[in-house]
């Protein structure tokens, strides 16, 4: 395998630390918390080692991740507090977007779904995922501006009720919808518009899906977290040629740079932009895989890390607290990623907009309300059995 730009630091720290620190070597003296990364260091040395077979090893290890995310979170401890709230004060926050929001889907719990409480334990949990290749500010979303931005991945993320899997529904860009207000338009256009509030609304509108949570992030955010984790592995049946980066037909380790090239590449892209969102969810898949394959979850300083860049990287609705972050993500610990699945809205093909002006996604509206109808009943699962074919789904060759 070719290995792209791969850096020998991680960010922030010399890469003798690194080395140091990820062979259980940089040992803070026992007492009173150090603070910083020491305060990692010596979470992670405290964990006794195992003598069992690898399988259960892993097992008690994942506990043990667990256990230290709960620290983190509680502030159960001197140190894990101050990590706790190094990365809490790392998270940019949005004003409640759904304040202003009425006559919404029912969110499956049974009760009002204008409840800003959260959904039930039992419901599945929906999050509206933005991406955008740089025209927003993830890090700053007071920077919104009427007209000033627009969105290149729109994404809804479910997490069944049962938290044993997830599933990621793509919808183009370039879908030609109704945005309340503002008449017919591309579906990124809503952003533009108005916001997250008018975003999640006319989301809602097309799909009838109740949408829990809003998360914003541009392509440089998944950049810094393919670095962290020291690259991804991605399969290029064609190879790739683009912003500088040549690679032939195969499978490469690619850095954040390397995979940003990948993901923005315009021309020559079996499928178009068909094509270019499947290459986004396969980034973010292979993020996934990357976390797993290096056993980020069960290595505390290597957690904290990438705790710390998602919330340096990532702006979140306010009502998306660390505790209910904390609950879902321990509620999700037996998902892997083989329990995760992309897709794509149907659609039947491309078209211009009336005044053929514009090229638009023509969205297949049948196949779509019955894709959402199972997203609203937390039946994706059995829909996909039932339906085999009814919906491109993210397969183990990306063009």
């Amino acid at each position: 395998m070719a290995k792209v730009g791969i850096a020998g630091e991680r960010r922030g720290e010399p890469a003798a630390v690194v080395e140091e620190v990820d062979r259980g070597r940089a040992s803070p003296e026992a007492g009173a918390p150090q603070g910083g990364d020491d305060d990692a260091r010596a979470v992670a040395l405290a964990l006794p080692e195992s003598t069992e077979p690898r399988r259960s090893r892993t097992k008690v290890a994942l506990w043990l991740a667990a256990a230290i995310v709960v620290m983190l979170v509680a502030g159960l401890v001197g140190t894990a507090a101050y990590i706790q709230g190094r990365i809490e004060a790392g998270i940019e926050r949005i004003d409640d977007p759904f304040a202003s929001l009425t006559d919404r889907p029912d969110n499956g719990s049974g009760t009002d779904s204008s409840d800003r409480a959260g959904p039930a334990p039992s419901a599945a949990v929906n999050i509206l995922v933005l991406g955008s290749d740089s025209r927003i500010s993830a890090g700053d979303p007071t920077q919104w501006s009427y007209g000033a931005q627009r969105t290149d991945a729109i994404m809804v993320l479910q997490v069944s009720g049962d938290r044993q899997h997830a599933y990621v529904m793509s919808i183009p860009r370039d879908s030609w919808v109704d945005i309340p207000g503002h008449g017919t338009h591309k579906l990124n256009a809503a952003y533009s518009f108005g916001g997250p509030p008018l975003m999640i609304q006319t989301v809602e509108a097309l799909t009838g899906i109740h949408i829990d949570h809003f998360a914003i992030a541009d392509f440089e955010s998944f950049s810094e977290l393919t670095d962290e984790l020291g690259g991804v592995e991605i399969t290029m049946p064609n190879g790739m040629d683009n912003a500088g980066v040549a690679l032939p037909p195969g499978t490469h380790t690619l850095d954040g740079e390397g995979s940003l090239a990948y993901a923005r590449q315009r021309y020559g892209v079996p499928g178009g932009d068909f094509g270019r969102v499947q290459r986004q969810q396969n980034w973010m898949r292979s993020i996934l895989q990357a976390a797993y394959r290096r056993d980020v979850l069960t290595d505390p300083v290597a957690l904290v890390g990438l705790l710390e860049t998602v919330a340096r990287t990532v702006a979140v609705d306010e009502g998306f607290t660390i505790g209910e972050m904390r609950n879902l993500v321990l509620s999700m610990r037996s998902v892997r990623p083989e329990d995760l699945t992309f897709m794509t809205a149907p659609y039947t093909g491309t078209g211009r907009s009336p005044d053929g002006a514009q090229s638009i996604v023509l969205l297949d509206a049948a196949r779509l309300d019955a894709l959402c109808r199972a997203f609203a009943a937390d039946s994706v699962a059995s829909y996909l059995e039932v339906n085999p074919g009814a919906v491109v789904t993210l397969g183990a060759d990306v063009p």
